[in-house]
């Protein structure tokens, strides 16, 4: 049994009450530590989580002997000097999403890591999920022909005091809930070659400033041809959507980004008449899918341990990461401008 990777947590917030419970009794996985922008509030966390150490702040957490990967789930304005600073310090990184909607700044966290010889991971935990793998491989087996438009939503209710809402902490829709389906259009389509947007910005009460993108319906092309639609919003009722249309039909994901529903829906038409095909996720309890929230969660740290220990390809790297921030960015200044925006690739 190979030793667990021993994990140190940047950050207090709600994304660790799931993670941490998820992976707690993953063989190759280890949470140590937690560090918060305050030590009352990492000394709080660790006692609700059952994390062993609170380090009284994040320098004294990155300074640690027996951490060897940082997870970084602050908000996004700290993402990048975060990560770079835990590379420095030695750690593998994970860092929450989205990474940032600045690509050089992805682009210099990833020359960061190679300079430390570490290696760098966005946390887009629904791409290693065995659904999500399943998907792709029923697209790529021509079963519903060729990829024409990706349709994908996500919706959630969160207040106005949210941090998801707060423009100084890089807040907003596009960033947020925007970035999953920013990365599904890329992961079945491929690069995005131009995107345009309508959106309704955030009006507050008491005058203060709230996010231009509140809610967003975006259009995308890629440079495949593909076309990608999206429907993201803050302060909507939950929806999680995914469908990925081909001349010859389409596959729909039920709960595509948590993976609840253990099947991936095959839709073909006979004349008139629509034939769906529910295919399980895990026949055969390989992947010990439970339909909760953790799962997703437990497989993508225990793919990354895979990944760390040389088990593993990295699929998803600084060109993934980067290629992302780049068209969130495209996406926010197709919100602010109200006009189509070109995505140049080098």
């Amino acid at each position: 049994m190979r030793t667990p990777l021993r994990w140190g947590i940047l950050g207090t917030g709600g994304i660790g009450r799931v993670v941490v419970p998820a992976v707690r009794n993953d063989p190759v996985t280890e949470i140590v530590a937690v560090a918060g922008r305050s030590a009352q509030k990492a000394a709080a966390y660790s006692l609700q989580l059952g994390i062993p150490v609170h380090a009284a702040d994040f320098r004294q957490l990155l300074a640690r002997d027996d951490i060897d990967a940082v997870y970084v789930a602050l908000p996004p304005s700290l993402h990048a000097e975060w990560t770079i600073e835990a590379l420095r310090a030695g750690k593998h990184v994970v860092c929450e999403k989205p990474f940032s909607l600045d690509p050089d700044a992805v682009a210099e966290c990833h020359r960061e890591a190679d300079r430390a010889g570490r290696l760098l991971f966005e946390a887009f935990m629904w791409r290693y999920h065995p659904q999500t793998v399943l998907a792709r491989r029923i697209i790529g087996s021509g079963a519903i022909g060729e990829v024409a438009t990706v349709r994908a939503a996500l919706t959630i209710t969160t207040p106005p005091d949210d941090i998801r809402r707060d423009p100084a902490l890089d807040g907003g829709a596009v960033g947020d809930v925007g970035a999953y389906c920013i990365s599904a259009v890329r992961l079945f389509g491929g690069p995005v070659s131009s995107i345009s947007a309508v959106a309704v910005g955030e009006s507050r009460a008491d005058g203060s400033a709230g996010v231009d993108d509140l809610r967003v319906a975006a259009a995308a092309r890629c440079a495949s041809g593909v076309l990608g639609v999206l429907d993201i919003g803050l302060d909507l009722i939950r929806r999680d959507e995914l469908e990925i249309i081909g001349t010859a039909g389409k596959v729909v994901i039920p709960d595509p980004w948590l993976g609840s529903t253990g099947v991936v829906e095959v839709h073909r038409w006979n004349g008139a008449v629509a034939e769906v095909e529910r295919v399980p996720v895990d026949p055969h309890g390989v992947h010990g899918l439970t339909g909760s929230l953790f799962d997703g969660y437990r497989i993508e740290f225990a793919t990354i341990a895979d990944i760390i220990a040389g088990d593993h390809p990295q699929e998803f790297g600084a060109d993934d990461a980067v290629d992302q921030a780049r068209t969130l960015a495209a996406l926010l200044t197709a919100v602010r401008t109200g006009t189509p925006t070109p995505i140049h690739h080098p």
